[in-house]
């Protein structure tokens, strides 16, 4: 990974007395407020477009209690680790194990109060020094990140929000780190649906990014399938299978409400958003063959994409809306098509292996599928134009249901690699740095990634 310094310098603003902000405030205005803190000498900058990108190793200790008394102790650990965790599963960094570190309790958050050659010993590049204070359920974090070789501070922040929040409050904070240094946002800030079958029903979950704070999205009690995120991440929409029949429906996650958008007879499943959230497309067999068509957010059809003898379904659409890659058998093996929607040309775009399915079109232009060859599904990536086609998965159980974190930078599938059951991973868009985020009972399936709506 390169590491590029940015010559010009950059100062912040000198400790301040932050704002008072009572409980009942934090929470009517998204409970994070940041500011800056302290002296950034200069910026590192880390590339991660590098083909020889490596992994930083950044140490994270525990938080350091700064008020005068001593409220929520448990939280020195707990907000260090969340940290800590972000940076591992971002694929940028390497979080040092804490049974490494060998400063001394004295040590404080600031660059005069630190030994710097404490952390170099042991290999950490870079260093993130942090302190809290608790006032009944107000939270604040302050926190600094430092070169360790240099010992340059090159951030500084305090975030203020409440104790029972703390997880989105360091998600908040480890994705202003990421983006000062790579320019691009983390994941931190996302959260995911899937199915999942812990109960002996295949229902709908949500969860943030990591796994955490799971709850049950739908109790229709059958099998419900495919869940869909909008592009802003309000809505959803899911397939269910009710009363010999299947029925699309659309769930508000800010209002709550839940409506029924399309039960015609026959199948009515497998939804995608359009991105200007206007229009869906979806399989309806109305006509006798499972074809795509494209209908509004009341149900009412507005055209059929698809009209050919195989059976056509999953279809997903480009960042500009323009175009739709779907699954058809119409060669005599599922494959991956792309249709152009201004002239309603179709283009078969995959022709390696026997089974390619579950196409997800990423805002960074690019593809994800799901393909098997050798009797195991696997996770592919290729360009809209059939060009630079790579396997991300191999070798590690079946792969399968691809989609895109929100930016287009992280992948999520489901694996049963650990043996029996499915579960949820995440992984950089080149496949690197696949980790575990589901660890429920049953399996967890079909994933989507959107941003988190606060």
């Amino acid at each position: 990974m390169k590491l590029k310094s940015i010559l010009a310098s950059k100062t912040w603003s000198s400790r301040g007395t932050a704002p008072r902000l009572f409980p009942w405030a934090l929470v009517l205005f998204g409970i994070c407020m940041i500011f800056e803190v302290g002296n950034a000498e200069a910026k590192l900058y880390i590339d991660i477009t590098s083909p020889s990108m490596r992994r930083i190793s950044v140490a994270v200790p525990d938080f350091k209690h700064l008020g005068s008394t001593a409220q929520h102790p448990e939280l020195s650990g707990q907000l260090a680790g969340i940290i800590a965790n972000d940076f591992e599963l971002s694929g940028y960094f390497r979080s040092l194990d804490k049974g490494s570190f060998i400063e001394g309790p004295d040590a404080g958050i600031t660059r005069d109060s630190i030994n710097f050659k404490d952390w170099s010993v042991i290999g950490a590049e870079l260093l993130l020094k942090a302190g809290f204070e608790c006032i009944g359920q107000q939270l604040k974090v302050e926190a600094r990140f430092f070169e360790v070789f240099s010992g340059r501070q090159v951030y500084g922040k305090r975030v203020l929000g409440v104790v029972e929040q703390s997880r989105y409050l360091m998600h908040r904070l480890a994705n202003d780190i990421v983006m000062t240094l790579t320019g691009h946002p983390g994941p931190f800030l996302t959260k995911m649906a899937f199915v999942g079958t812990s109960t002996g029903h295949k229902e709908i979950y949500v969860a943030d990014y990591d796994g955490h704070n799971l709850k049950q999205l739908t109790f229709h009690n059958s099998i419900t399938l495919s869940p869909r995120y909008s592009p802003s991440g309000v809505k959803v929409l899911y397939t269910s299978f009710r009363n010999s029949g299947t029925a699309l429906f659309m769930r508000d996650l800010v209002k709550g409400w839940t409506k029924k958008i399309s039960d015609r007879e026959g199948l009515n499943i497998a939804a995608a958003w359009k991105p200007d959230e206007k229009q869906l497309a979806l399989t309806l067999t109305i006509s006798g063959n499972p074809d795509i068509y494209l209908i509004d957010t009341s149900g009412r059809i507005i055209k059929r994409l698809t009209k050919n003898w195989g059976i056509d379904v999953s279809p997903s659409f480009s960042p500009d809306g323009e175009r739709m890659a779907f699954v058809s058998n119409r060669s005599g093996s599922p494959q991956i098509y792309v249709l152009n929607l201004k002239n309603g040309k179709v283009e078969r775009l995959t022709y390696e292996g026997n089974y390619n399915t579950s196409p997800a079109w990423s805002t960074l232009d690019r593809i994800a599928f799901t393909g098997s060859a050798d009797g195991h599904f696997n996770i592919h990536t290729i360009s809209p134009d059939g060009a630079d086609h790579r396997q991300v998965t191999q070798g590690q159980g079946n792969n399968e249901d691809p989609c895109w974190s929100p930016g287009g930078r992280y992948l999520a599938f489901s694996s049963d690699r650990t043996g029996g059951n499915y579960h949820i991973y995440i992984a950089n868009a080149n496949g690197e740095n696949q980790r575990q985020v589901t660890f429920f009972e049953g399996d967890q399936l079909s994933p989507s990634w959107a941003q988190q709506v606060k």
